[in-house]
């Protein structure tokens, strides 16, 4: 339930971006150009990493969150995705990545330890079996 939150959230953020796209758009006119970029210049081209950088350590600060890296973001949102049993091919998708190989060979030691479940199952079919 609280993941289904999350994405609502993140939702209604992408939504107001891309009002504030579309102004940005009017504002600039020709000169802006939509890369479909997340982060970008108020022409819609590529924001220079420092600046960026320079806002999250501002809003780290002003939060009083832990201090992370800016690529951190990236491996918390697959971590806790992870952890909610979210498909991995959707993860996948989600973080851009050709194909899930690439998203397990990251992230493969965060899935839940399959092999207990797989060792009680086939226990327990052998003991009703036998029975």
């Amino acid at each position: 339930m609280a993941l289904l939150k999350v994405w609502e959230e993140e939702l209604k953020i992408k939504n107001e971006n891309n009002k504030h796209k579309i102004k940005l758009k009017e504002i600039v006119g020709q000169l802006y150009e939509d890369n479909d970029l997340v982060i970008c210049t108020n022409t819609g081209t590529l924001q220079d990493p420092r600046n960026v950088v320079r806002v999250l350590k501002r809003l780290i600060t002003s939060t009083k969150v832990p201090n992370i890296r800016f690529h951190d973001i990236r491996h918390t949102n697959a971590s806790i995705l992870i952890s909610e049993g979210v498909d991995i091919v959707k993860i996948s998708k989600r973080l851009g990545h050709a194909n899930p190989k690439i998203t397990l060979e990251f992230y493969a030691h965060l899935l839940p330890n399959a092999d207990n479940d797989i060792a009680d199952i086939f226990h327990n079919a052998i003991q009703s079996n036998t029975k």
